[in-house]
């Protein structure tokens, strides 16, 4: 089942939430937002994109690979902790680097916090497009 309005959409509307993404996830160690909210909005953009193209044609090729996801999102998850303890701190300490401006973005402040919420936004997006995969995978059969 093939629609014209569902592919127009999705062309346009599936990379527009996938920057939204990254602007979420970007201003959630400062303000609502972070990584889950972030992830979960990715996922939707992605989700968007497979459902309005061939389903069997992408469960072979699933890009980007879900559990690669997850793993990384937890590799990155616990390497946020990790620098603290390199540092000298606890385990979870925040530690900022000084503050960048960039040409676009302006001012930039990065840390660990916003690393942590990077692991947090590729596991909720693996965990999301895997959920999707198993069940996209029993309702196209």
């Amino acid at each position: 089942m093939s629609s014209a309005i569902l592919n127009i959409t999705a062309r346009f509307l599936g990379p527009v939430l996938v920057l939204l993404s990254l602007i979420v996830l970007y201003r959630g160690h400062n303000l609502p937002g972070g990584g889950f909210i972030g992830g979960l909005i990715a996922a939707s953009g992605i989700l968007l994109i497979v459902l309005a193209k061939d389903w069997h044609g992408l469960e072979r090729s699933w890009w980007p690979n879900p559990l690669l996801l997850l793993a990384s999102g937890l590799a990155v998850t616990v390497l946020s902790g990790v620098i603290g303890l390199l540092y000298g701190q606890d385990f979870m300490t925040g530690i900022w680097l000084p503050a960048m401006e960039l040409p676009l973005l302006g001012k930039v402040k990065l840390g660990t916090p916003l690393l942590f919420d990077v692991g947090v936004y590729l596991v909720v997006l693996g965990f999301t497009l895997k959920c999707a995969q198993a069940l996209g995978e029993e309702f196209w059969k």
